[in-house]
């Protein structure tokens, strides 16, 4: 059976339009280690931007060792909150979570 384009163009936007309104994508790709993170690094934040969060900066598995990623500022998003990247130990490893925004 064929279907219309029209029809076809009609499920192809529905199908994306919940993509967009779902809110920030969420990270797939778990990073699980047996190498416990170094310590934070001590930053001296810039002073603060109105409109702007800071996401501070985090320890980031390349595949053989933890690498530094320096924090950065982040245009604010009305109604949620920045959740920083962190590593948690979960049954002797460590796993990556990384930074999101989430509604408080």
């Amino acid at each position: 059976m064929k279907l219309p384009l029209a029809l076809i163009a009609a499920f192809m936007f529905l199908g994306t339009a919940g993509c967009v309104a779902a809110g920030p994508p969420r990270s797939v790709a778990v990073v699980s280690v047996g190498v416990r993170p170094p310590a934070p690094r001590v930053v001296v934040v810039p002073a603060p931007r109105r409109g702007y969060v800071w996401a501070a900066g985090y320890w980031r598995w390349n595949g053989h060792r933890h690498v530094w990623v320096d924090g950065h500022w982040m245009r604010a998003r009305r109604g949620w909150v920045w959740a920083p990247a962190r590593w948690e130990e979960r049954q002797g490893r460590w796993v990556f979570v990384a930074g999101a925004w989430v509604r408080p």
